[in-house]
């Protein structure tokens, strides 16, 4: 399995606000420090955001922030979030594709089992287990300033 660049700034994103629960980033902010484009980290935390994941606040003082404990969030739900839009392979996309072997493919069942596994393997590690910097985790309280 091989996730898009999307899925893996979000989980970056995702990790870095659970080791530091207590304070907002900016996108400026968080792009700088991973050294990635603020106009692609935008369309990420505005994704995570409309998911639940983390709330954001406008203006002056504004930025970003987990909008739930850490451990309440698992890699696999992010994963689900994040690459609703990728089908693993052409078959899996919302119109079938154009595969001339759908008829006939014994591989579209394994690929979709192999698919699952991985998920299940996600869905057991939370967002707390993963934080980072790796550091003990703070308390997470909602709204904290």
């Amino acid at each position: 399995m091989r996730l898009t660049a999307f899925t893996d700034f979000g989980l970056r994103v995702l990790m870095r606000l659970a080791g530091a629960p207590a304070r907002s980033f900016t996108t400026d902010e968080m792009a700088k420090e991973f050294d990635v484009s603020r106009n692609h980290l935008a369309k990420v935390v505005q994704d995570l955001a409309k998911a639940g994941y983390i709330q954001t606040r406008r203006g002056a003082g504004g930025g970003f922030r987990l909008a739930m404990a850490p451990d309440a969030i698992t890699l696999g739900s992010v994963v689900r979030a994040l690459e609703l839009r990728q089908a693993l392979v052409e078959c899996f996309r919302g119109d079938g594709g154009s595969c001339t072997l759908t008829p006939h493919c014994r591989l579209k069942f394994r690929l979709a089992a192999a698919r699952e596994a991985f998920l299940a393997e996600l869905d057991a590690t939370t967002l707390a287990e993963c934080t980072y910097p790796n550091t003990p985790t703070q308390e997470w309280t909602p709204n904290a300033a």
